[in-house]
């Protein structure tokens, strides 16, 4: 019935459909198994994409070939560029999507690559022999042979759904859980714990009072997250922002004695960073009221998203403190919000290509290694699909930097610090963020992408296009010169101080004060001049001048540092020979096993001392 494929990817989530699109577009033959046709890349939680260093993300899949930047523009209602008071290093796309139609683009999207195949079933478990993954088994019995296996199972492992005291398996709302392959792979050696998520109700917009609530429309020239030539929104809907108060708190802890979470009913840990509305009031006591952002679910539903107000408490509870809500008197309420606790592996078990370290060629990525959210979902899957590929054609694993992406951050975080609750990706946990912003991740990207055989070549003179000109307004802004008594009126005006003798633009650009739209006021034929450049090149010109000294230290650090990843450790390296290592170093060591002296270093429980020991042992 079946072929045998290259690869099977089991999930059809976020990071599901990029590990299928990747491995399909780099020439492998897919089979994508879901457990309902219906659901592929379904926004289980908020309807949006991006965020703070999410926005990055997204921009750096999109540079690589992937398909989530495309997607998210084809479907977003809104869009805003977040944190735009802040340095470059911060700003950070968001979008709010159509539901409907970000699904509805996904599954036409893989539909239309025909190295996809589907099949709608739930897989039970894995067919391995010697220690390689060789296939997959499904619930009806049915056995599919592959020679890779991307494993994207998201919430639904052994998953269980709780609303106040009642509680059911599910992996979703209203979707059944999916059984076996935690067992089995605990039978083979892996090591699995237990994580929860929320979600808040759904409300029918059409019974809320927008009148009481704040709007927080989208951007006035909004942009977009592909590198492609995906076209900007034209029209968009608002978002609106309401709060909580001391009546919905008291409403609430009505219901905490039947709190499955306070209860401990609930074992697995939840997003420290997005709390539940019951957590919230517990833990910031002080506070009198809490954020409410509403969000509408398309550009037609009536469905609004209550952003902020996640919970598990009892439905009855849900719908009262609703009430109380300023624009929420009348609200009609369509599904309440839920809590779920699902299996997980901790990452530790994996190589940084996402190839489990006890069974070769199988892959894990997404929610299966801890994380949260649909971003980190999707990068990991694209890097699981690309590593997949190369490791059934016999080649290197594809393995991104910390200071070379955000994605490379993630995955070294995950592969050696592990995680017990669900990560989620701040601009803090980069260390290289004014290297890895979301303006420039075409031009650290795409050429990789390209190589790799996913980014297409329009896609990379498109990259090259932008980097030459952007070169040659900076060229520009350092010949050109204006003398004191042609600028030094206008210098005033803006509030800066005025130049003694001839200044550069470059130099001028310098001063905070100074932006590029600030330079065409100065005068009107600059003005002209300075824009036969599009908009995107002013923007590199213009940060590059900035942060220059900034980008130039940063990237001297992270070439020093890089030194160590040249110093390879040979994978049957025997750690109990060198005993000047500490006890709890070598145990992470012979854990992890480091591929490099550099992911050494950055293992949680090694120390310097530890790393300058093995590198003289390795005579370094």
């Amino acid at each position: 019935m079946f072929p045998k494929y290259d690869i099977i990817v089991v999930g059809a989530g976020h990071a599901g459909c990029e590990a299928a699109a990747a491995a399909a577009n780099m020439g492998s033959k897919v089979l994508l198994v879901t457990m309902n046709m219906h659901t592929i890349a379904q926004m289980s939680c908020n309807p949006a994409m991006g965020g703070v260093a999410k926005g990055q993300i997204v921009r750096e899949v999109d540079a690589l070939g992937g398909m989530s930047g495309i997607i998210t523009d084809k479907s977003m209602i809104q869009f805003r560029m977040l944190n735009r008071s802040k340095g470059a290093a911060m700003w950070s796309p968001r979008a709010q999507n159509d539901r409907m139609r970000f699904a509805e683009e996904w599954r036409l999207a893989l539909e239309q690559i025909p190295n996809v195949d589907f099949w709608q079933e739930m897989v039970s478990g894995l067919l391995v022999k010697n220690g390689v993954v060789c296939g997959v088994r499904t619930s009806m019995g049915l056995e599919i042979e592959s020679k890779a296996v991307v494993l994207t199972n998201g919430t639904f492992l052994n998953g269980k759904i709780h609303i106040g005291e009642k509680n059911f398996g599910g992996g979703r709302t209203a979707e059944k859980a999916a059984t076996g392959i935690t067992e089995q792979l605990i039978e083979l050696g892996f090591e699995a714990g237990r994580m929860k998520t929320g979600t808040p109700p759904r409300v029918d917009g059409r019974s809320l009072n927008y009148k009481l609530m704040e709007e927080q429309p989208g951007d006035e020239n909004p942009s977009k997250f592909s590198y492609t030539n995906t076209q900007p929104l034209s029209k968009q809907r608002s978002c609106w922002m309401t709060y909580t108060n001391e009546e919905v708190h008291e409403i609430l802890r009505t219901g905490f004695d039947k709190s499955p979470m306070f209860t401990g009913r609930i074992k697995g840990l939840g997003p420290r960073y997005c709390p539940s509305v019951e957590d919230k009031i517990n833990r910031f006591a002080d506070k009198d009221r809490h954020q409410i952002f509403v969000e509408p679910e398309g550009w037609n539903t009536v469905e609004v998203y209550v952003n902020g107000f996640s919970t598990s408490l009892p439905e009855e509870v849900q719908y009262k403190a609703l009430l109380k809500i300023p624009g929420f008197e009348n609200v009609r309420m369509f599904r309440p919000g839920y809590a779920i606790e699902y299996d997980y592996f901790p990452p530790t078990q994996l190589e940084l290509s996402m190839e489990t370290k006890l069974i070769k060629n199988l892959f894990f990525a997404g929610q299966i290694n801890g994380t949260t959210g649909y971003e980190e979902a999707a990068c990991q899957g694209l890097m699981a699909g690309i590593n997949a590929h190369n490791k059934i054609n016999d080649k290197a694993p594809f393995i991104l930097k910390r200071s070379e992406a955000y994605i490379g951050v993630l995955i070294d975080d995950l592969v050696n610090k592990g995680t017990d609750e669900p990560y989620r990706m701040f601009t803090s946990r980069a260390e290289y963020r004014i290297l890895l912003r979301q303006d420039n991740a075409d031009l650290r990207l795409t050429e990789t992408g390209f190589n790799l055989g996913l980014a297409s070549e329009e896609r990379l003179e498109r990259m090259k296009y932008k980097r030459s000109e952007s070169a040659r307004l900076l060229n520009d802004l350092k010949f050109k010169k204006f003398a004191p008594e042609e600028i030094n009126g206008a210098l005033e005006n803006l509030g800066t101080a005025i130049i003694r003798e001839k200044s550069s633009l470059y130099n001028l650009l310098k001063r905070p004060e100074i932006t590029i739209d600030r330079l065409k006021s100065l005068d009107k034929d600059l003005a002209i001049y300075l824009d036969q450049y599009d908009t995107e090149m002013q923007e590199q010109a213009e940060i590059a001048v900035k942060y220059e000294s900034y980008i130039d230290k940063e990237q001297k650090v992270a070439d020093k540092l890089s030194e160590l990843e040249n110093y390879k450790i040979n994978e049957n390296f025997d750690y109990d020979r060198v005993q000047a290592i500490s006890k709890e170093g070598r145990e992470k060591l012979k854990k992890i096993r480091p591929m490099t002296l550099g992911q050494a270093s950055r293992i949680s429980g090694v120390s310097p001392s530890d790393v300058s020991i093995l590198m003289v042992y390795m005579g370094r």
